[in-house]
């Protein structure tokens, strides 16, 4: 019987970019989307994301804007937003920041 392929080999995935100073990586696996991201300085969010997310800062620093305040999130921190009860926009601190994302698919 073969294993299940359970390894996400972000270095076999193409970047993507959809919109300025703003990339990621994305493997979609049984409902569940991993996402490598990456935004430089200069990303601007011009609307608010609603959408659930729990991740990582691999490295740089970014914050969180929500409607109560923003939130500084270094590298080694975690992060979770629930969804559309956490509306937020990213803004990064550094010149570059990289996360690791876990999303819905």
């Amino acid at each position: 019987m073969p294993s299940p392929d359970i390894r996400a080999e972000f270095a076999a995935v193409p970047w993507e970019s959809p919109a300025p100073n703003v990339r990621f990586k994305a493997i979609t696996r049984n409902g569940v989307q991993l996402r490598l991201v990456e935004f430089s300085r200069g990303f601007v969010e011009h609307d608010w994301c609603s959408k659930k997310h729990i991740g990582y800062v691999l490295s740089g620093e970014l914050v969180i804007e929500l409607p109560e305040g923003p939130v500084h999130i270094r590298e080694g921190e975690g992060l979770v937003l629930p969804g559309p009860s956490a509306r937020h926009k990213a803004l990064p601190v550094t010149e570059t920041v990289t996360l690791f994302l876990v999303e819905d698919a």
